[in-house]
């Protein structure tokens, strides 16, 4: 942690070992009253269980720690109101041990205040920046093949490499592409429509209008 004021305000945490940082988190947010939801796998029923703990009114802050390997899609979309808006005296925090267990449009809501960096981002050969349908096309059929959990971590450099390597500011389309890519990888979609589906928003105007 890097100090008491931030682990004070909703936020992720990114950890491997996720036991271990809540029992922590108990013990600095003492003696605040703190409700932890630890899981394998955090679903849709464990999403409507903080909600309705989040709706239960407090007079002084109550934490809430959502802590968790994998966060299923449905959970995650739940969740979003409350961690845009959350109630009065409400702090909301994620444990998970990677970024990729998040979707991009959860990440955008908190602070990552902690990071452990343990494992490699996958990096791409492309950019965004000058993206032109050669280079769309000749990437996507480069990676067409890749089982799941290799076409996530691809999916995450992808991520990545257009907001920490070339710091773009993604518009709420390109946003949306990558929140529905983990949704169909899930769904077992194709890969190949997913990857078209990520990188077409960011081809130039005319180029896709047509």
């Amino acid at each position: 942690m890097n100090n008491m004021n931030e682990i004070n305000r909703s936020h992720i945490i990114i950890s491997s070992q996720i036991e271990e940082q809540c029992a922590v988190l108990e013990a600095r947010l003492a003696p605040n009253r703190v409700v932890s939801f630890i899981k394998d796998d955090f679903l849709i029923d464990d999403a409507k269980a903080v909600i309705r703990e989040a709706y239960i009114s407090e007079s002084s802050t109550k934490y809430l720690i959502l802590a968790a390997k994998t966060f299923n899609v449905y959970s995650q979309n739940s969740l979003l109101k409350i961690l845009e808006e959350p109630p009065n005296n409400i702090e909301l925090i994620i444990i998970v041990p990677g970024k990729s267990a998040l979707l991009p449009t959860v990440r955008s809501r908190l602070p990552i205040i902690m990071e452990k960096e343990d494992s490699v981002i996958t990096s791409v050969n492309i950019h965004f920046a000058s993206l032109d349908l050669g280079v769309l096309f000749a990437f996507v059929k480069a990676h067409d093949r890749l089982s799941r959990h290799d076409a996530k971590k691809l999916i995450e450099g992808m991520f990545h490499q257009a907001t920490v390597v070339e710091k773009l500011m993604l518009n709420s389309a390109q946003l949306s592409s990558f929140d529905k890519a983990y949704r169909l990888l899930e769904l077992n979609g194709k890969l190949q429509s997913i990857l078209l589906m990520i990188l077409m928003p960011f081809l130039p105007e005319p180029r896709r209008a047509g």
